[in-house]
């Protein structure tokens, strides 16, 4: 695969400069390891685990009403899978790095902050995109739209199907990716504390949700959150493009707190009423068996899902402060400037030699007279 960047030096091979450069062609290689291990008959039951989902069960047609069905539950093996996608979105996002944001940022000419912003943006804008569209097309196919009361139901067995399972190791994979992506795109170490932070607070949420058998919550939930995010970053794509499209942020904040408050009510509701329905039946059974009743557990889901709402409002009511305050510090400065020239212009136009001539008329000059 030719993802490798063209330089005008050759870096020596397996530096820290051809790595980085190379990185791309590097997991390439290691990904096509797992996929040739399907060609021979010693290898092809481990190269399964890591390329396909693990852990199937057949449902027979007794238990549902369309039929025998394959669905599936979480295991160890997932962990293999979810390396191997995490090598797959590693490409992907070189892929789009260097044939889109690249070509781009050449064009637009930006600056080193930008570019990095602009990057940022860029690779989140298609995730996000994917995430949502993919998002809304599972929860449509399992009716959850047309039935909300399967976020809360309890359902008799704890398994998911291929495309909800398959969702989320694809999540799980791409935030995953963003541990190595920070040493691959040379973060600085200043910002990695608040990337670590970002992408943690993503996976213990969706790794919750999954191993809870909150599949359908957690979804719905993720495509509200993935929504207001695209927002955003859509909006500082925008901007980075063109500054007269700064009306774009005041539309993020419109819909990041509406995409904040439905976050809180859907929580609320589903949990309220997940509890509701699993005491009247009394039924109360272990995490371990996925109908998650325990009153401790889902106190623990309620509370983790009001915390990440209220750390993302107070992160972004700090940048607004800042921003706030850099604006007044810079209006300040402009208007300390303006006074020393209004002031100077005044005097040398009301006075001279120290008296005032604002009404002061003068006397025409005086001719030269001839001499004869």
């Amino acid at each position: 695969m030719g993802l490798r960047k063209k330089g005008t030096k050759n870096p020596p091979v397996l530096s820290q400069e051809f790595i980085l450069q190379n990185h791309a062609d590097l997991v390439s290689c290691v990904g096509m390891f797992f996929v040739l291990g399907l060609m021979f008959e010693g290898t092809a039951e481990v190269s399964i685990v890591f390329l396909t989902l693990q852990h199937s069960v057949v449902v027979p047609a007794e238990e549902l009403a369309t039929g025998s069905k394959t669905l599936y539950h979480y295991g160890v093996k997932d962990l293999a899978t979810v390396f191997f996608y995490m090598l797959v979105v590693i490409i992907i996002h070189a892929t789009i790095q260097e044939y889109v944001l690249d070509k781009i940022s050449r064009r637009m000419q930006f600056t080193k902050a930008k570019q990095n912003k602009f990057n940022e943006s860029g690779q989140f804008s298609v995730f996000y995109i994917v995430s949502c569209i993919w998002g809304t097309i599972i929860l449509m196919s399992e009716n959850c739209l047309s039935d909300p009361t399967l976020l809360w139901r309890t359902h008799s067995h704890t398994m998911m199907t291929f495309q909800m399972k398959f969702f989320y190791i694809s999540q799980l994979a791409y935030w995953f990716h963003g541990f190595p992506e920070l040493y691959f795109q040379r973060i600085r170490k200043q910002d990695i504390p608040s990337q670590l932070i970002y992408i943690g607070l993503h996976l213990f949420h969706i790794t919750g949700a999954y191993l809870l058998y909150l599949n359908h919550l957690g979804l719905l939930l993720l495509v509200l959150h993935y929504f207001v995010e695209l927002i955003s970053h859509l909006c500082d794509v925008f901007y980075f493009s063109d500054e007269k499209y700064q009306k774009g942020v005041s539309l993020w904040t419109i819909v990041f707190v509406l995409g904040r408050l439905t976050t809180l009510v859907v929580s609320l509701v589903t949990v309220g009423l997940h509890l509701v329905v699993s005491h009247s039946r009394d039924g109360d059974t272990d995490s371990i068996s996925g109908n998650v009743n325990v009153l401790a557990a889902e106190i623990a889901v309620l509370s983790s899902s009001c915390t990440i709402q209220a750390y993302i409002t107070w992160t972004l009511l700090t940048v607004w402060l800042q921003r706030w305050l850099e604006d007044s510090n810079l209006q300040a400065s402009s208007l300390k400037k303006k006074k020393p020239m209004i002031k100077g212009r005044s005097s040398r136009k009301g006075t001279e030699n120290g008296v005032e001539t604002a009404n002061r008329v003068d006397a025409p000059p005086k001719r030269k007279e001839k001499t004869s």
